[in-house]
């Protein structure tokens, strides 16, 4: 007969490879409820009325108040009508429950589940995933999903918006980039074999967090795990790595890098800028100038639907010339 301490250490030894496997689940039980979303949002949805007009999921992220709600809120009625407007979008917001945040109400009411966040940590990952896990599974039509952020402003009217992204080949608008300075330095900023074996340096990608995903792409994002487990580790180096800014490229461009288009629409300005912070426009720079500037682009076939980053100063220049310039058809 087998003696107890034998058997126990015999036990101990053949259960290693489960509890290794299943140890960022035990080790971390406040991401049980976002496990659970996100096993739901991941699992195949049949999707019904198949003739019906495709929508795109608005995705706010924020930690502050939407201040340009009044803008967004013209945006989403600039369509012909009440009927016809709602076919088109849905709206969902991520608030960080720890800072005091009032949402305006009209359009803007449904808050999905919330978690803190921090800018340059995988806090602004989770929030995303909480974002196309819900928008997945509340509507079946929602077939892109635009992730925003309270400093972004619209370019163009809804039906502007969505006619443009359904004519188009149906593609990720994700920004994916392998030739950036200082790739390196962030690949190694966990340690300098943290993200082998699954993630090699020839892999490893940086592009603006905020993108336009397929529901094909959503799906992707909310039912990884391997890559998550990586990038969810802290970094040990003095200058922040930025995780959100490449987790999501660096997941699709390994999955279906032909799926994506490589860019993203959300017009950004780091001229100038050496802090990890875009330029943020003020009112003096609202003009219908800049806008018409905002919205081109170096690619003859799109154009750019969203900007960022304005300052809360901005809402009245931009109200005065919104129906005249931005929402303009």
């Amino acid at each position: 007969m087998v003696s107890s301490p034998l058997l126990v250490s015999l036990t101990f030894f053949l259960s290693l490879p489960l509890l290794l496997f299943l140890s960022p689940h035990i080790l971390s039980p406040p991401d049980a409820d976002d496990l659970a979303l996100f096993r739901r949002a991941a699992a195949p949805h049949t999707t019904s009325h198949l003739s019906a007009t495709p929508k795109i999921a608005f995705l706010f992220l924020t930690n502050s108040n939407l201040t340009f709600s009044p803008l967004w809120e013209k945006f989403f009625s600039s369509s012909s009508s009440d009927h016809h407007r709602h076919r088109l979008f849905n709206i969902y917001i991520h608030a960080d429950p720890t800072k005091n945040i009032t949402i305006s109400g009209g359009v803007f009411h449904h808050l999905v589940p919330a978690k803190p966040t921090a800018r340059a940590s995988p806090s602004l990952i989770s929030a995303a995933r909480r974002l196309l896990a819900a928008a997945l599974l509340d509507d079946p039509l929602n077939h892109y999903f635009a992730l925003l952020s309270q400093y972004c402003i619209p370019l163009h009217s809804l039906q502007f918006t969505h006619n443009f992204l359904f004519k188009n080949p149906h593609k990720s608008f994700i920004e994916i980039l392998s030739n950036e300075p200082n790739l390196f330095d962030r690949y190694t900023a966990r340690g300098e074999h943290a993200m082998l074996p699954e993630i090699p340096f020839s892999s490893f990608r940086v592009g603006s967090q905020f993108f336009i995903l397929t529901r094909r792409h959503a799906r992707v994002v909310v039912r990884d795990i391997l890559l998550w487990n990586k990038f969810r580790l802290p970094c040990v180096t003095e200058e922040p790595c930025y995780p959100e800014e490449h987790y999501f490229p660096t997941l699709l461009s390994m999955q279906d890098p032909n799926g994506c288009t490589g860019f993203t629409l959300t017009r950004v300005n780091w001229t100038g800028c050496w802090d990890g912070h875009p330029h943020l426009y003020t009112a003096p720079e609202v003009s219908p100038e800049l806008i018409l500037r905002l919205r081109e682009s170096n690619s003859s076939s799109y154009v750019y639907l969203f900007a960022r980053k304005f300052a809360p100063e901005c809402l009245t220049p931009l109200m005065e010339i919104a129906d005249d310039v931005i929402l303009r058809e």
